[in-house]
C-alpha cells in the first residue's frame, strides 16, 4: 500500500497541493489526470522521492521496490542495451555484476566460494538466472530489435532509448510502478503490448498520459488533480467523465433550485414585512432565507479550446492522385511506387511501424520534399493547411502572439485576431508573448489556430496530438470529426484514429494495405491480419 497523507506542495506563494489523502493499492492502476501545468508528473517525482513535500507524508513498505521511467535519455549511454534494462532491478543487477567478477577472478579462493555460493541463492530467489531472457521479451515487446539488445546505448536514437527505458521500468516486477507518459514514441502494436502488459500487471500502477484509449484499457481508477486536490474515482476514463459531469450538473441544478427559493422568499419578505397579520410570516422566512447558502463551485484548471475548421469551398470530385511515387533517404527506401486516389469525403489514417514514411509523404504532398520519382496531383478546388510534426522553424522569431497569427488571417484587426487567439486559451496579456518562448503544447494550439484561418478543405496532419492536454485533444478530435472536408493524418492515439478516420491506410515494407473502414474494425479483421502477416513475413524473407 501506498499513501499519501495531509500533502502538501508550494512554490513560493504558488500552491500546487494542499491537504491531499490518498491511498494506491496493490492490483489497482490509476491513471493520473489533470491539466497542462496541475503537477502530474510532480506529483510523480514526489511519490518516487525525487521532491520532497513541503508538508506531510508518503507512507510504503520499505521492502516493497519502486521503478520509475527515467526521463534522462543520456544517463545510460555506456551502458548495454540489455544491461540497461536489468538495471531496472538494481540490487539484482548489482548480484549479477558482482557474481560476473567473482567467477572471473584468477585467484579463486575458499571465501570466494561462499560468496558465490551466496549470490547464487540470491539471484534464485530474484528469479536472475532468466534476467537476460526477461529484458529481452520486454525489449521485443516494445519493438527493440534483437540487433539492438548488444548496443550501447549512445549508439541508438530517441525515440529507440525511451522504449529500452521503457523496458527497464517494466523489468523485474517492481511493487510499484510509476510511469509518466509511456506511450510516447511507441508504434501501436507497441502500445497494444504495452496495455495487455499492464493490465496483467498485479501490482500498482500510477501512470500520467494523454491516450484516452490507453487509460480507458489499462486503468482501474482515476485519479484527477482539480483545485489543488486529487480525487480518487473508481473506473477508467470514460465512467470519470460521465460521473464528473453529472456531479457537477448536480451541484449545479441544486444551485439552480435553491436560487428560485431565494428570490421566491425574499419577493414575500418584501411584500409582507409591513403588514401586522404576515409579520409573523415574514420573520420566519428571513430566518429561513439565512440558512440558505450556495454551493461553491470552484472554478476548474481545465479549459477547452474552441477548434473547429471551416472550408471557404466544397471539395470537387477530383482530390488528390498519387502515382508510383518513389523517395530514399540516405539510400534507404521509405516510398516504393506508392499510388493512391484519394476521394471526396475520405477521412484517411496512415498507420504503420515507420513514422519516417509517413512524415515524408506529407512533406511530399505538401510541397517540402520532391519526390525521387513518381508524381501526384490535387485537384483544382482543393487548398491544403498542413500541420507538421516538427513546428519549430515556424517560431523562430521575436514576433508577439497577436503579430504572428496575423500573419495568416485575412482579417488582420487586432480585435478579432486577439478573439481568435481567446477561444484558443491565449487570453490577455499572453496574447502578447513572443513566440520564440511558448511551450510544446502552445505551438500545437497556434498551428492549429493557422489552419483554421486558412479555410482548407483538405487537411495534412502529421502526430497533431503530441504535447496537447486531454481536454485539447478532445477539442481537436471533435473537430475533425465534424469537418466537412478530407484529412490525410498520422496520430499514435488509438481513439483519435478510431472516432476520426473512415479509410485506413497501413504502409508495410513490401507495400500498403488500403480499407474504407475504421481503425477497430481494420485491427480485428482477419483477412488485414493475415495480409500484414505475409506483407511483414515476406519482407524479412527478402532481407535475409
Amino acid at each position: 500500500m501506498l499513501s499519501v497523507r495531509d500533502l502538501k506542495l508550494s512554490f513560493g506563494k504558488r500552491v500546487l497541493f494542499k491537504e491531499v489523502n490518498i491511498n494506491f493499492a496493490p492490483g489497482n492502476s490509476y491513471g493520473l489526470i489533470g491539466a497542462n501545468g496541475s503537477g502530474k508528473s510532480t506529483f510523480l517525482k514526489i511519490l518516487s522521492g525525487e521532491i520532497e513535500p513541503s508538508s506531510g507524508a508518503i507512507d510504503r513498505n520499505p521492502k516493497e521496490r519502486v521503478a520509475v521511467l527515467s526521463q534522462d535519455q543520456s544517463a545510460f549511454d555506456e551502458h548495454r542495451v540489455i544491461d540497461t534494462v536489468i538495471m531496472g532491478h538494481s540490487k539484482m543487477y548489482d548480484v549479477l555484476k558482482e557474481r560476473e567478477a567473482v567467477y572471473t577472478k584468477e585467484n579463486f579462493s575458499e571465501k570466494d566460494g561462499h560468496r558465490a555460493a551466496e549470490l547464487e541463492e540470491l539471484l534464485d530467489e530474484m528469479n536472475g538466472y532468466e534476467a537476460e531472457s526477461d529484458a529481452a521479451s520486454l525489449l521485443s515487446g516494445l519493438g527493440t530489435g534483437v540487433e539492438l539488445h548488444d548496443k550501447k546505448m549512445k549508439e541508438l536514437e530517441g525515440g529507440e532509448k525511451v522504449r529500452v527505458l521503457l523496458a527497464q521500468a517494466l523489468f523485474g516486477n517492481p511493487d510499484i510502478l510509476l510511469l509518466d507518459e509511456p506511450t510516447n514514441n511507441l508504434d501501436i502494436e507497441s502500445i497494444t503490448w504495452l496495455e495487455n502488459f499492464l493490465y496483467n500487471f498485479n501490482n500498482t500502477v500510477i501512470v500520467v498520459s494523454h491516450d484516452r484509449h490507453f487509460i480507458n484499457k489499462v486503468c482501474t481508477h482515476i485519479a484527477d488533480i482539480d483545485f489543488g486536490k486529487i480525487q480518487l474515482y473508481t473506473g477508467n476514463y470514460d465512467f470519470w467523465v460521465q460521473s464528473s459531469q453529472l456531479a457537477l450538473k448536480q451541484k449545479k441544478e441544486e444551485n439552480r433550485k435553491k436560487e428560485d427559493k431565494i428570490r421566491e422568499l425574499q419577493s414575500f419578505i418584501e411584500r409582507f414585512s409591513s403588514n401586522a397579520s404576515k409579520a409573523r410570516q415574514a420573520t420566519s422566512r428571513k430566518k429561513l432565507l439565512e440558512k440558505l447558502t450556495l454551493d461553491e463551485i470552484p472554478v476548474s484548471s481545465r479549459r477547452f479550446p474552441y477548434i473547429a475548421f471551416k472550408p471557404d469551398r466544397e471539395c470537387g470530385k477530383m482530390v488528390l492522385v498519387i502515382e508510383n511515387l518513389c523517395k530514399a533517404i540516405d539510400k534507404v527506401p521509405l516510398l516504393s511506387d506508392f499510388s493512391l486516389t484519394v476521394n471526396r469525403g475520405d477521412k484517411i489514417a496512415f498507420v504503420g511501424q515507420n513514422n519516417l514514411v509517413k512524415t515524408v509523404l506529407f512533406q511530399i504532398l505538401t510541397g517540402e520534399v520532391k519526390p525521387d520519382t513518381g508524381s501526384f496531383r490535387w485537384g483544382d478546388t482543393i487548398t491544403t493547411a498542413y500541420f507538421s510534426k516538427e513546428n519549430g522553424a515556424y517560431f523562430e522569431s521575436d514576433l508577439t502572439l497577436v503579430d504572428w497569427l496575423r500573419q495568416f488571417s485575412k482579417d488582420n484587426d487586432e480585435t478579432f485576431v486577439r478573439g481568435f487567439l481567446g477561444r484558443m486559451l491565449f487570453s490577455g496579456e499572453e496574447s502578447l508573448k513572443k513566440v520564440r518562448v511558448l511551450s510544446g503544447g502552445e505551438r500545437v494550439r497556434c498551428m492549429l489556430s493557422r489552419m483554421m484561418l486558412s479555410g482548407a478543405n483538405a487537411m495534412v496532419l502529421d502526430d497533431p496530438t503530441n504535447h496537447l492536454d486531454l481536454e485539447s485533444i478532445t477539442a481537436l478530435n471533435n473537430g475533425l470529426i465534424n469537418f466537412s472536408g478530407v484529412i490525410l493524418f498520422a496520430s499514435h492515439d488509438h481513439q483519435f484514429i478510431d472516432s476520426v478516420a473512415n479509410r485506413i491506410i497501413e504502409i508495410t515494407p513490401s507495400g500498403a494495405i488500403d480499407r474504407a473502414m475504421r481503425f477497430d474494425e481494420y485491427l480485428e479483421s482477419e483477412e488485414v491480419q493475415r495480409r500484414r502477416d505475409e506483407l511483414y513475413h515476406g519482407h524479412q524473407r527478402l532481407s535475409l
